[in-house]
């Protein structure tokens, strides 16, 4: 038996446990990336019970005025009985039922907005990158001349001629967001569609919609899944700030920038108007922000090769 032919089952077997030790380490780095992703989960789910549950279980009148019990402070006791866990407001509205209505109202319009934004750009940014030329050039120049504006001058500017309501400010940010779908869309389709799968499917003589409805659609899944859960904590902030100006939402529909926009006069006198649906906003767009950073190292492919 020669040297060479001695050696080489202690070199296979080396060879054999590094490769394991490297998928054990991989395996570990990607469950403690999910787990990271659940353990934000838990304050977005308890986001969505409040918005969805509160209001139904804290009732809130918009038109109701209670002078006497005008800019109470937390926790204060009221005339008939009851507490005002956060203060009332300088109209004597509960400040706790305004903050649970307009967690419903974030949540409505972060969704809506997220989605057709979503839709809209992510078929744009297909359409775009895979039939190229033409297309690509007149929606990736609409993209970029759009992109050349401030989204929030975009929004502010489309608002005032279309008037404050739900409705509108969907459409609004929609339109102003759909640019970060498409663009997101169109590279991961520049991508797939060259890859073996999506070559030899075409060459075996499959149309254009078996390819976009088997390779490319699904390869757009996990990007939107991360765009849009960043985008859903930027929509939120975009809401409040319109509706903080003054065209957002309606008065009889009230979101966190309204409320805050209610107190801002009232800061050296009674500073929770604007301080806890404040605080309430932040909480929510960090952990939207940081769920989504999870989020997308757990789905990121090249999370193994991290250090």
């Amino acid at each position: 038996m020669s040297a060479d032919s001695a050696a080489t089952p202690p070199l296979a077997t080396e060879v054999t446990s590094a490769v394991a030790v490297i998928r054990h380490a991989r395996a570990r780095r990607v469950n403690r990336a999910w787990r990271s992703v659940l353990c934000w989960t838990v304050p977005l789910v308890l986001y969505l019970l409040i918005a969805i549950i509160g209001p139904a279980v804290i009732a809130y009148d918009p038109v109701s005025v209670q002078i006497g019990q005008r800019l109470k402070p937390p926790g204060t006791v009221l005339e008939n009985g009851s507490r005002a866990w956060l203060g009332t407001d300088q109209v004597g509205r509960d400040m706790l039922a305004q903050i649970v209505r307009g967690a419903r109202v974030s949540l409505l319009i972060g969704l809506a907005t997220v989605v057709v934004a979503g839709v809209a750009g992510s078929l744009l940014g297909l359409v775009a990158g895979y039939f190229g030329k033409g297309l690509d050039n007149v929606i990736m120049r609409l993209a970029d001349i759009q992109l050349a504006f401030p989204s929030i001058l975009l929004a502010i500017l489309i608002a005032s001629v279309l008037g404050p309501s739900i409705t509108n400010v969907i459409i609004t940010l929609a339109f102003t967001r759909w640019v970060v779908f498409a663009r997101i869309a169109r590279a991961t389709t520049l991508v797939t569609k060259e890859r073996e799968f999506v070559t030899a499917t075409r060459a075996s003589g499959a149309g254009t919609a078996r390819i976009v409805l088997r390779h490319l659609a699904p390869a757009l899944v996990a990007p939107f899944l991360v765009i849009a859960t960043v985008e859903m904590g930027l929509v939120i902030i975009a809401e409040a700030s319109l509706s903080f100006l003054g065209l957002g939402t309606n008065p009889s529909q009230p979101s966190w920038g309204l409320v805050i926009a209610n107190g801002r006069d009232y800061l050296n006198t009674a500073w929770w108007i604007a301080t806890l649906p404040g605080v309430a906003l932040c909480l929510v767009v960090l952990g939207v922000g940081i769920f989504g950073d999870r989020l997308r190292d757990a789905l990121d492919p090249r999370l193994s090769r991290r250090a």
